[in-house]
């Protein structure tokens, strides 16, 4: 799904959010590994990601051509520093009105307003679709992710106590969150 928008910073700097192409793999790629080394709040470890930088870039060209998912970069001075994304549910019929959201930022990029000026490019993109509710998961102890889901209109429908087995902390509580996008 195209998209593309000029936003100011909390510290006065521009960002660009737009939609990632095949050639972002590399750059992509290697801000998704360092964001997923930088906190435990993430699903995945560095580790564990074994794509390559051209099945990046295929699945950020497959995402800019799609009409129905997003995967939007931020991009400070040319730099990407951030990615999140909305995505089916699931592929069949039943489930054709959800959509997932996930997102990370480099840590030296964090409460700037990218996650929050993220989140509603995804809502934007996600209502665009015709999707009628977005989903998320959240680690319960990421305090400042909760309160922006919470402030952008999403409402907990659950939590597991122990959805998360962290390498570092042990079990990790995720809440469940969920936004009707539509009235009907």
């Amino acid at each position: 799904m195209k998209y593309h928008q000029s936003i100011q910073l909390k510290d006065g700097r521009r960002c660009i959010l737009r939609n990632g192409t095949a050639d972002d793999g590399q750059a992509a790629l290697d801000t998704f590994i360092l964001a997923h080394s930088q906190t435990d709040y993430l699903l995945s470890y560095p580790d564990e990601i074994t794509f390559s930088a051209e099945e990046e870039g295929e699945y950020l060209q497959k995402k800019a051509d799609s009409d129905s998912e997003a995967e939007i970069l931020a991009e400070i001075d040319g730099r990407i520093v951030g990615t999140a994304g909305i995505e089916r549910v699931g592929k069949h019929e039943k489930l054709s009105h959800r959509c997932d959201f996930g997102v990370s930022i480099e840590k030296e990029f964090w409460g700037l307003g990218i996650g929050k000026a993220l989140l509603y490019a995804c809502i934007e993109c996600a209502k665009k679709a015709g999707y009628r509710q977005m989903e998320l998961e959240v680690v319960a102890d990421n305090e400042r992710a909760v309160n922006m889901y919470l402030n952008a209109g999403f409402a907990e429908y659950g939590r597991n106590p122990r959805d998360f087995l962290s390498r570092y902390s042990g079990y990790q509580e995720v809440v469940y969150m969920r936004m009707e996008l539509t009235e009907d």
